[in-house]
């Protein structure tokens, strides 16, 4: 039986030339068509003229910044962190800015000015009233009265009610411990004056000057606020000692309320009798009344300035800062005792 054979050949390859691609070279200058336009160019493609839109790299870029900007500006006013009021938008700040000047001008004119309030306008300011402007300014912090309990005699403190005592020196040591927290205002230096006369001023005169501060320091950053401001020798005694001007002025508020209550024995009443006294005091005298607005507005700039500065917190009292900062007194002692202790440099 015979079987076909077959041959069996190697396969052959066919080389077929194919076009030769031309890689784009990026140091060959590339000329466009003059079908330029703004944002597109006009390419021959398949016989027809097609518009490709190359504008999308710089749409992209614009409209993540605004949305970036636009998460910033709101977390920033709802988070109540360290820029919740300062970072807002130009609109917002300038209508604060609008409605703080406008408190200056209300606190100047109807506590000052206007008969209508309780007590005397400064115009007709009675003899009475000076008398005992005269007497808490000499009873300032106790020093007299507590002086005198002991047997110290130098100087006789004026006999006055403990509630009015108590009222005078509470607003006075919670105005103390302001001094540290203005120096260290990370927007301190959008104010030009001086922070040494404006913080003295703001001893005897309250909110008259800081309002207008809180105004001013919203304004747009220039090139001066840039630059290194030196610390005046006071601001830096501030800062340095701002543990013992927080507890100096904490313990001067609380000793405020106890005196009120309890100072001079018994001589002018039981609490009823004092409240009683309080209420009229207040309804009658112009400088407590004035008290009273300065409480309600250092209840909000305390928890303003705090908040805008919490960087200058130590790190570990963070947290605790943040929530007392609205506890009236208690969030500015916070404060003051938890300062970082190199924020000076």
């Amino acid at each position: 039986m015979q079987f076909a054979t077959a041959t069996l050949s190697p396969p052959t390859l066919i080389y077929a030339p194919r076009k030769q691609l031309n890689f784009f070279n990026p140091r060959t200058p590339i000329s466009l068509s003059e079908g330029r336009a703004a944002k597109g160019v006009a390419v021959k493609s398949g016989g027809q003229n097609q518009r490709h839109d190359l504008s999308l790299r710089e749409k992209t870029p614009t409209r993540l910044g605004a949305r970036r900007k636009f998460i910033s500006t709101t977390s920033a006013a709802t988070s109540g962190g360290g820029d919740s009021v300062s970072e807002l938008d130009d609109n917002a700040r300038k209508l604060l800015q609008a409605l703080l000047w406008i408190a200056e001008g209300v606190y100047i004119i109807w506590l000052f000015l206007l008969p209508y309030a309780p007590g005397d306008p400064v115009w007709a300011i009675s003899s009475e009233t000076i008398d005992s402007l005269i007497g808490l300014s000499l009873n300032f912090f106790f020093v007299l009265p507590l002086s005198n309990s002991v047997g110290i005699h130098l100087i006789e403190a004026p006999v006055l009610h403990p509630m009015s005592e108590g009222l005078f020196n509470f607003v006075i040591g919670w105005t103390l411990m302001f001094a540290p927290l203005l120096y260290t205002d990370k927007r301190r230096k959008r104010y030009k004056g001086s922070l040494d006369i404006l913080w003295g001023f703001q001893m005897f005169l309250t909110n008259t000057f800081l309002i207008p501060y809180m105004a001013i320091r919203l304004n747009e950053a220039d090139e001066e606020t840039k630059t290194p401001r030196k610390i005046s020798k006071l601001g830096s005694i501030m800062m340095k000692g701002a543990p013992v001007v927080g507890l100096v002025g904490g313990f001067v508020c609380l000793f405020s309320i106890l005196w009120g209550v309890y100072g001079r024995n018994g001589n002018f009443g039981d609490l009823a009798q004092r409240w009683e006294f309080l209420v009229s005091y207040l309804g009658s005298e112009r400088l407590a009344y004035a008290f009273v607005w300065d409480i309600c507005l250092y209840v909000v700039f305390q928890t303003w300035l705090i908040g805008d500065n919490l960087q200058n917190v130590r790190k570990d009292k963070v947290g605790l800062v943040r929530f007392l900062r609205f506890v009236p007194v208690v969030g500015l002692t916070a404060y003051c005792l938890c300062l970082n202790a190199d924020i000076e440099s």
